[in-house]
């Protein structure tokens, strides 16, 4: 069967545990008597009691499943008084059978049924505590699950508003672009446009997942640069080395976006000589993938814009792939070097 769950979840386990603990209840109450004369007798009067205890803790169990199932509590005192009424009913019965099946003659006096009404609540007693501690373990598996689903839909939201503030963001700053480009060269412009616009596509696909593979980004990053190409010219120049095998590494969309317009911003545009661009990806000897976008250039006390974006990445990178993917900025010779760490499972 397909996607069936594992055998032991699918196994009903309140009946397998009734059917063992009442079992093997009876066969203690036998088990000094077996093999004397009346074996058979004593064997009959010892399943007499199991047989009813399993009648009756049954009964008793949907009468807590239908308690608890309406929303009523169910405390101690009420498995108390309970285990009472219970124990009582249970030492009736087993008179009865001692009285029908007779395995020790006839019955005579009463003197023996205060021990085995105390036997009886004792098990009683035994029965409701393990069957509460069962509740209590589900129940706090249940909040954990809960809890956790909770946590789950918190991330997922706190994604999508991370994401939702950096698309507008990258936007804004190439409509800067194409406006710039307008009054220069029209028909550069309406390349630009176009290129805007399998990039605005991209967006809004990439936008319903919380991770994509590197060559899907690295197709938005080509249009973006061929977007900023046609407004720098030779001041920019990119090169692109990435790794064999690393195409279907999952990273957030738009993040490795973001780093390279911040090269280019403040790599490319800040410079009269402008700069080269470098995309590099390549997986370390501990399995962990760098990706790192250099430019020329020094780290400057960035805008507000491009604080968000940094910060936003770094975020949405931990929220996406764990704790062990993380964003680093250095300058090191004259070049700045942002490079994502993205974990080996990614």
């Amino acid at each position: 069967m397909k996607n069936a769950p594992p055998l032991l979840a699918r196994m009903n386990w309140y009946w397998l545990l009734q059917l063992v603990g009442w079992n093997v209840l009876a066969l203690m109450m036998a088990s000094n008597s077996l093999g004397g004369p009346r074996a058979w007798a004593i064997l009959a009067i010892g399943y007499w009691g199991a047989v009813a205890g399993l009648v009756i803790s049954d009964i008793w169990h949907r009468m807590l499943k239908r308690r608890i199932r309406e929303g009523a509590r169910v405390g101690w005192k009420i498995i108390a008084l309970a285990v009472l009424v219970l124990g009582a009913i249970h030492t009736g019965v087993h008179l009865l059978g001692y009285l029908v099946i007779k395995p020790f003659g006839e019955v005579h006096g009463i003197a023996w049924l205060p021990g085995a009404l105390i036997s009886w609540w004792g098990i009683h007693l035994l029965w409701n505590t393990f069957y509460m501690s069962v509740l209590a373990a589900r129940r706090a598996n249940r909040f954990e699950a809960e809890a956790l689903r909770l946590e789950i839909s918190a991330k997922d939201a706190e994604l999508r508003a991370l994401q939702a503030q950096v698309n507008p963001h990258f936007f804004f700053n190439s409509m800067n672009s194409v406006r710039a480009l307008i009054y220069e060269d029209q028909n550069a412009a309406a390349q630009m446009v176009d290129q805007l616009a399998n990039m605005m596509r991209y967006a809004l696909q990439s936008g319903q997942n919380d991770t994509v593979p590197l060559s899907a980004e690295m197709e938005a990053v080509q249009a973006y640069l061929a977007i900023e190409k046609i407004r720098f010219e030779e001041r920019m120049q990119v090169s692109v080395d990435i790794g064999a095998g690393l195409e279907h590494v999952r990273i957030p969309p738009m993040a490795l976006q973001t780093l390279v317009e911040n090269a280019v911003k403040y790599g490319v545009e800040a410079s009269p000589t402008g700069s080269e661009i470098r995309i590099r990806a390549r997986r370390m000897d501990d399995g962990e993938i760098h990706i790192e976008i250099a430019n020329l250039g020094a780290i400057l006390p960035f805008a507000n814009s491009t604080k968000v974006g940094l910060v936003n990445t770094r975020k949405r990178l931990a929220l996406a792939l764990g704790p062990g993917a993380n964003l680093d900025l250095a300058e090191h010779s004259g070049w700045v070097r942002a490079t994502m760490t993205i974990p080996e499972a990614a």
